[in-house]
């Protein structure tokens, strides 16, 4: 979920205490595996729950990117010392700091971009040979609400994919990392499944919420209704799928 503004910036931020990303934090660490003594950069670090981690587990050597200036505040709170955290946003050639770097993870970032090659290309430039790329992103269009009227929520979800400018980022990535010379590609899917009333189901629901009014037809009227349906569902689960993409510069 891409932060518009300092509210929804804080939002967002609350979303990585919950249970279901603690669960996927857990993942993204044991395949980005740091080490100790690596260079590491990790693009997108949101409030910085993860770079603090790779911080622990390489010593002198994280480094986190993340555009937002609430993001960078939180996360050089939350790293101190441990950490070097700056407001840069990937994009083109020069736009990522440093480097080379033993690995990078680059976290709910390209779903958002329009240049997907420029910076693409850009992650490779920062890569040492040998080095790794650990990509986290949604696809978007398998997002389910629990309770009936599913032709509500397919438009409800379509309308929240327009928000996105790849929805589908993870099937569609796999050839340009090709196309920029990474090699020894590789994917797992990470289902993300939770209450839809509560912890990271809530804040989601309210961004769509948000988001929805105007798109694909949808009324205010049409968006409230829907939301009290999925809140009145209680612990019957959302879930959307994740994906963690990986390659190795050559």
């Amino acid at each position: 979920m891409m932060p518009i503004d300092s509210a929804s910036a804080r939002r967002v931020a609350d979303t990585y205490d919950t249970a279901e990303a603690r669960t996927e934090r857990e993942r993204t660490l044991e395949l980005l595996d740091p080490r100790a003594g690596e260079q590491i950069l990790v693009v997108g670090t949101g409030p910085g729950h993860l770079l603090d981690e790779v911080a622990r587990a390489v010593g002198p050597g994280a480094t986190g990117v993340d555009p937002d200036p609430v993001m960078v505040t939180l996360a050089r709170r939350r790293c101190g010392t441990r950490a070097v955290v700056t407001q840069r946003a990937l994009a083109g050639p020069g736009s990522l700091p440093g480097g080379p770097y033993d690995a990078v993870a680059c976290l709910q970032v390209l779903e958002f971009l329009e240049d997907l090659p420029a910076a693409v290309a850009e992650l490779y430039r920062v890569l040492r040979p040998g080095g790794r790329l650990l990509v986290l992103d949604t696809d978007w269009t398998s997002l389910h609400w629990p309770g009936p009227g599913q032709d509500r929520h397919r438009r409800i979800r379509d309308a929240w994919c327009t928000t996105v400018p790849r929805s589908r980022l993870p099937y569609e990535l796999g050839p340009l990392l090709q196309r920029a010379g990474f090699g020894g590609e590789w994917t797992r899917r990470m289902p993300m499944r939770g209450p839809a009333s509560t912890g990271y189901g809530a804040a989601l629901r309210e961004m769509v919420a948000d988001a929805a009014p105007g798109r694909c037809g949808l009324t205010r009227a049409d968006v409230d209704a829907w939301a009290s349906g999925v809140a009145f569902c209680g612990d019957e689960p959302f879930s959307v799928d994740r994906w963690f993409l990986g390659a190795v510069r050559p």
